[in-house]
């Protein structure tokens, strides 16, 4: 099996990307538009500042914060691990496997590119992965 590049899986890719300053309420309306689970914050340069994700709007709400006045600089993950597009769909995979999250901001000369989902890999990819983690317990 060829490994593909990240750049195969962001192609025609518009990530969704808001100033540090949106508030909740709009960057949980636009992630709902678009049918995204994620923002990056980035500057006007196009520069990665952070990551808001579902799970952080979840989190948010459940502490109490209001979403009509709450920024996203205020709740965002600050400086995501991110992955270059030309590394493998396979170490992209593998990097989120290994931080527990569903998606990873892909960067190239310190501006944003695109985005990867769990949902962008194909059930190969998922496959290896799970044999190569099950091979590691078994070493354990």
């Amino acid at each position: 099996m060829r490994s593909r590049e990240v750049a195969e899986l962001i192609r025609d890719q518009r990530p969704l990307t808001m100033p540090p300053e949106t508030t909740l309420s709009a960057a949980a309306q636009a992630m709902h538009q678009r049918r995204v689970g994620a923002v990056l914050v980035t500057d006007p340069e196009g520069r990665l500042l952070g990551i808001f994700t579902g799970r952080d709007a979840l989190r948010c709400l459940a502490t109490g914060r209001d979403a009509a006045t709450c920024t996203l600089a205020e709740v965002m993950t600050r400086n995501p691990q991110t992955i270059g597009p030309h590394a493998t769909a396979m170490d992209a995979l593998r990097l989120m496997n290994d931080m527990g999250v569903r998606h990873l901001p892909i960067v190239e000369e310190g501006r944003v590119v695109g985005i990867v989902s769990r949902y962008d890999f194909r059930a190969m990819e998922h496959r290896r992965l799970d044999e190569e983690t099950g091979f590691f317990e078994i070493l354990r």
